[in-house]
């Protein structure tokens, strides 16, 4: 398995939803799936996933895959409602391949924030969508529920479970929501809503101050 650069977070390390996504597709786990970070992946590296649902580069543990508990996604929210992304504003990572402002060639996802905290986002399906590209779509509008100026976040766990894949060029929407902090950890949900408001996919997630 190989992260190429155009899929990353961080400048230097792969967005930690497309590569869990990576992960749990190759590993055919049956949904619901849990995949914990242990280390930022990294680009352009062939990386080792083991039939036990490690991610290795080398010997150093990078990821690990397990069947999770089936998520609880937020209720549909307008992202008419929404006040415009902070992150045009102030983003850690401005290149990220999901909602970096910098990336002509990403998903471009710009959650903003509705009046009851939760965040919104419109979002038009890319071509070629797979696991991967739904596993990323519902990581960063989560973590946008809880970043803040000066104080960014990175994605450490995240379980995601798929019912449906919508199709290329389907306007869907994606709601984010902090449902708790607890120290360095911030926990949140996210789902992927169809143009009827039915939820296709959802994710809870534990994010970490960096």
């Amino acid at each position: 398995m190989i992260v190429a650069a155009r899929f990353n977070g961080p400048p230097t390390s792969g967005n930690g939803g497309y590569t869990a996504g990576m992960l749990a597709a190759g590993l055919g786990i049956s949904r619901p799936v849990t995949v914990t970070l242990r280390q930022p992946p990294p680009l352009e590296t062939p990386l080792t996933v083991t039939s036990d649902g490690q991610l290795l580069d080398g010997d150093r543990l990078i990821a690990t895959a397990t069947p999770g508990t089936p998520p609880t996604g937020p209720d549909w929210g307008d992202p008419a409602e929404a006040a415009a992304y902070a992150g045009f504003a102030d983003h850690p990572f401005p290149t990220c391949y999901v909602c970096g402002p910098l990336r002509e060639d990403g998903l471009r996802i710009f959650p903003g924030r509705l009046p009851d905290g939760r965040t919104a986002a419109s979002w038009t399906v890319p071509d070629s969508v797979g696991i991967p590209t739904i596993w990323a779509a519902l990581d960063c509008p989560g973590g946008w529920a809880i970043i803040a100026p000066g104080r960014p976040y990175v994605l450490g766990r995240i379980t995601v479970e798929i019912g449906t894949i919508p199709a290329e060029g389907e306007d869907c929407v994606i709601v984010g929501e902090c449902t708790g902090t607890d120290g360095r950890k911030g926990f949140v949900r996210t789902g992927l809503f169809g143009p009827d408001r039915r939820l296709l996919a959802a994710a809870e997630a534990t994010w970490l101050t960096v």
